[in-house]
């Protein structure tokens, strides 16, 4: 058998056990002379290492997909200028999922444009990197799937698929007053995820108002009490992000 057919016969049978990027660095290997001045483990160190490579990208972009997050945003893309509150030990050790995995929460402050999402989402990849996983809603849409479950029967399924999650990021919260009935679901997940898992809170909207756009005192005590007394905060301040972008693209044209 020539060593074409032979090296073709391995190709094909690595293809059925699905060691795709394996494969493909052995190829590379076939196609260059530099490989043969290797040793064998030096050579077959390269192929595991590719596989297990490839393997950890795919997970993670796995992890990206199922977050859904509504914005592109890594840890190192973050604008630490200063005037805009962030602080970046803080979030660098943020960015480390400690607190995810001790299940704390954090919560997001600022005005509208200063880069709340962006820094949610950043925070949300990093976890993604960790192989925790990940969930993305903006609050109105989350009360949208909620109300969709009811009327099809398949609220457990929802609540269940959310228990899931080592994080779950919560936008918009409290950006328009839920009803009574959103109200306690908000407290379902909290009852389920309290001291098991852990969420983040991105507001336009200080702590201190967050009771009264509660539809009702005892629930917005018991929603609050799961939040607040076991979170990180960040406070962004400074003019929009948006507005300066916009600004900058004028100023270049």
């Amino acid at each position: 058998m020539s060593s074409q057919s032979s090296h073709q016969i391995l190709l094909d049978q690595l293809a059925l056990l699905r060691l795709s990027a394996f494969r493909q660095a052995l190829e590379s290997q076939f196609a260059s002379p530099h490989y043969e001045e290797l040793s064998f483990e030096e050579r077959l160190s390269l192929l595991v290492e590719h596989e297990v490579l490839q393997r950890q990208h795919n997970r993670i972009q796995r992890r990206v997909t199922q977050a859904r997050f509504s914005q592109r945003a890594m840890v190192q893309d973050i604008d630490f200028s200063a005037g805009r509150g962030l602080h970046r030990q803080q979030i660098l050790q943020l960015a480390q999922t400690t607190w995810i995995r001790k299940h704390l929460n954090l919560i997001i402050l600022g005005p509208t444009g200063a880069g709340k999402t962006f820094l949610s989402c950043a925070l949300g990849y990093a976890a993604c990197e960790q192989d925790l996983i990940t969930r993305y809603f903006r609050l109105p849409r989350l009360f949208q799937d909620f109300n969709m479950a009811h009327l099809e029967g398949s609220y457990p399924h929802l609540i269940k698929s959310l228990r899931k999650t080592d994080l779950l990021i919560l936008d918009d919260w409290l950006r328009d007053k839920p009803s009574l009935v959103e109200a306690q679901f908000l407290l379902d997940i909290l009852d389920d995820r309290y001291g098991h898992a852990s969420i983040m809170l991105v507001s336009q909207f200080p702590v201190s108002t967050w009771h009264v756009r509660l539809p009702d005192p005892t629930l917005a005590d018991a929603i609050l009490d799961r939040l607040v007394h076991n979170a990180h905060r960040i406070e962004l301040v400074g003019d929009s992000q948006r507005k300066l972008r916009a600004e900058a693209t004028l100023s270049s044209t």
